[in-house]
Formats: structure tokens, sequence, C-alpha cells
């Protein structure tokens, strides 16, 4: 998630041009408190089988079940890692928790000011940028605005980082062109200046890295669907640092405010399906489903840049766990960035005891982080050595008006742990992370203030 520092270069002809935009800041969330209905889960205890990643993480098997992708903004989503990587083979590998837990620091703030480190970003879309158009491979991030790629002239790996296709070359596009300092676009940035009429941007992230570049406009093409978003505006990238070896090309911003590709596009409304491992494939799509069934939806609330949604419990093995409502009043965060799912300390503390009594027939393990306190070498799927049959108490999150989302085994269970953690304090806004959106289309209406959740998509 964007963090709204200036980068400035003192040493730049353009240096001392560098405007702010004032936000603000008195963003009012109301906090609702509504009756639940009674919960009844079908199946507390869900059977699941933990599978050797030397049988099943060295192929790509493609989709779990069919997704329709005559959408015309229906595009393929991929684990950076894995064989279903478009990066070279080289490069891929089954990923763990050791990737990266959460950006930036371990507490959250109050307000929702997550800042985003690449590192943490995980799934990958292609689009095609420019006429002719050129495949650009790109993360993609809720919790960021600006869009961007590296651009030439960029040397690698003085000003940019290596990446696994060429940088894209504005002057072979015959539709590219440059947003003019002063104008609405270019006013719309968190930061921006002006070198002579050319609009610049800069965006910098938690973990010291930062991007900046001209500030420009192309025609979007969204494959495999051949669909295209003329004047698209994103960051023309000419200096990115501390990526390190990243091979992305760039970035999608899906998050709520003004330059991102969904406040660009005329249907304020996007959705994503995350797959259960880095075996299979997903989806991304821009705009909203023709109907609504099969979603369990509550409310959100943007705030800044971000999708704030409110939680009421949670289930564990089919009993709603004693944590009052009142324990998640700052609400959560939706972030395809963050790894794991942040809860307040109350909260965790009584996932944390149900779910150890659910699985007292298994010895705990020594945990492989300090992040991580409930961990079970049985379901270390590295440690297996071949298909082992283990009961996993079913997890249910139930957010505001009743929404409750029963998650998939690979949202409950990531490398053998609880893939859940704390807070610092019940005051801190906390995360949903991408962990426990897998399996799930998880749907962002932002005209209609609305998040929704449709499980078994991919």
């Amino acid at each position: 998630m964007k963090s709204a520092i200036i980068v400035v270069d003192e040493k730049s002809t353009f240096g001392n041009r560098w405007k702010k935009n004032t936000k603000n800041n008195n963003t009012m969330i109301p906090v609702l408190y509504l009756l639940l209905a009674a919960l009844c889960i079908a199946s507390p205890i869900a059977q699941a089988t933990a599978t050797s990643a030397k049988s099943k993480n060295d192929v790509c098997s493609g989709h779990r079940v069919t997704v329709p992708f005559s959408s015309r903004t229906l595009l393929p989503l991929n684990h950076r890692h894995g064989p279903c990587s478009p990066f070279p083979s080289s490069e891929r590998r089954v990923p763990s928790m050791s990737d990266g837990i959460w950006r930036g620091s371990s507490a959250v703030a109050k307000r929702p000011t997550v800042p985003t480190t690449l590192e943490t970003l995980e799934y990958v879309a292609t689009v095609g940028l420019g006429t002719p158009a050129v495949n650009q491979n790109l993360y993609v991030d809720t919790g960021s605005d600006v869009s961007w790629v590296q651009c030439r002239r960029c040397p690698v790996p003085a000003a940019c980082h290596p990446q696994k296709d060429p940088l894209f070359d504005p002057a072979k596009s015959s539709t590219y062109s440059t947003i003019p300092c002063g104008s609405a676009a270019c006013r719309s940035l968190d930061d921006y200046g002006c070198s002579g009429r050319l609009c610049q941007y800069a965006v910098a992230y938690g973990d010291g890295s930062n991007t900046t570049g001209t500030y420009s406009a192309d025609k979007l093409t969204l494959s495999p669907s051949g669909y295209a978003v003329d004047g698209f505006r994103f960051g023309c990238s000419h200096t990115a640092q501390g990526f390190g070896d990243d091979l992305a090309d760039g970035l999608i911003g899906l998050g709520g405010g003004k330059p991102s590709i969904v406040s660009q596009m005329a249907e304020k409304a996007f959705s994503y399906c995350l797959p259960p491992s880095a075996s299979y494939s997903g989806f991304l799509s821009l705009g909203a489903p023709p109907r609504w069934s099969g979603f369990a939806v509550t409310p959100m609330y943007l705030v800044d840049t971000h999708y704030l949604v409110f939680l009421q419990g949670i289930v564990v093995a089919g009993r709603r766990l004693r944590v009052p409502t009142s324990a998640f009043a700052a609400g959560a965060v939706m972030d395809s960035g963050t790894l794991v799912t942040q809860l307040p300390p109350a909260a965790y503390r009584a996932l944390r005891a149900a779910f150890r009594k659910e699985m007292r027939s298994y010895p705990l393990a020594p945990p492989p982080s300090d992040i991580f306190d409930t961990c079970y070498s049985v379901l270390n799927e590295s440690s297996t050595g071949g298909d082992v049959m283990i009961k996993v108490p079913s997890v249910a999150l139930v957010f505001d008006r009743g929404a409750t989302v029963e998650l998939d085994r690979s949202g409950i269970i990531q490398d053998g742990c609880l893939a859940f953690t704390s807070n610092d304090d019940d005051a801190s806004v906390g995360i949903i992370g991408n962990v426990q959106q897998r399996t799930f289309e998880v749907l962002y209406d932002i005209g209609g203030g609305a998040v929704g959740f449709r499980p078994g998509a991919c």
C-alpha cells in the first residue's frame, strides 16, 4: 500500500518545484453495530490433504474451475514465483512465509497508512501498453494508486532494476503522450512536480524503494481479450531504486484514489481471485459482474486510497468466538499486498486458543519465525514427504451485516502455521491479507460502497 512520501533529488533541475496535494485527513467513518443472525456452519471440520511440494508445485495446473475469459476485461493472475509465473524458470520457486509477512512496520497506524514494499507484492498480470501493444508484466496492488512501468532510457542497474521484458519505449508507440504540468491529471497525484512543461510523478514505498519519472498516457490493452483503454495514465519511470533483482516491469494501482486504473475506467468496480497456491492461476477483472449472486456482501468505506471493512466476529469449527464486536471497531484494510491477516490482540488470542484446542491431537512445532506462534510439523508441506490426511478446523470471518466468509484451507494454514497474526493493540487498524482471500472472487464495488466474497472462484 502506498505511503505518500515525496522523493526529491536536490540536485535535479526541478527538485525545488515539487508540490504536494493537501488531503482531507478528517474522513468520517461510520462504525456499524448491527445484530447478527445465528450462524450455522455446515462443516465444522474440513478434511484436507497436505501434499508434498515436490509432487505438485513444479507444474502449472492452470485454473481449478472454468473462468470465462471471454469477458472483455478478464486477465489471468499468477503468483510471481512458481510454475505459473511469467518470469524465467530460473527465477521460479515455491513461495513461503519468509518471502515477507506484511508491508512496512509490524504495527499498523491508527489510520490505514500501511506502506507498500514490492517485496510483498506477489501477483502478476500481463497487459499490453502502447500501439502496437507491448506486453508488460505488472504487479497488482489494491493499496497503490499510481500505475507505472520502467521506460527507456533508464540504465540498468544504475537507475532501474533488471526486468524480464525490454524497457517500454515511448518513441515506438504512436499513441503515447505526456501529461502537461499543471493539468488536472497532474494535480490528482499525491506527489508531483514539473520538468519544463512535463508533469513528473514520484512514489516512495515503505521499504525505502521509490520510482520517479514522467506522468504519461497511452493505450492499455487488457489481454487476452484485446479490450483497450485509450489515454490510460501511468508513470513512465526513469528511476526505480531499491527493488533489487525484481523482474516485474512495474505495477498496476488498484487503489481508490483518482490516479488508479479503477478511477480511470467508466465502471467503478473490479474483482480478483487469488489461487490457492502458486501452482494454479487466478484472475483479475475490471468492472462489475452482471449479477451479485453467490457473493457474501459487506459495506466498504474508502479512506484515502484504502478499502476499509469491519469484522464483527470469528467462527472456529462452527463455534462463534467470545470476542466483543467492539474489539473490531478500528476496522481492517482489504489488501492484496499483505500476506496474512492482522487481527486485534483480543481476537487473535481467542482464535489461537480455539484453533489449538481443535488441533490438540497434533504437537506444536517450533515456529519458522517470531511472527508466528501456532505451528505444526505435520501440516508443513515441505516436511511431509508425501500425502498425509489431516483434519484442519474450519475458520470463518464474519463481517458487518452478517457477511460470513468460510476460508479455504489454503487461507488457514501456510507453511505449517496458523496464517494469522496480531496487531500491537486493539486500536490499530487491522488488515485482511491475501492468504485469507485465496480462492474467493473478491469484488470491490467502489460506487456502491461494498466488498463481496464469492467462494470457489479459482
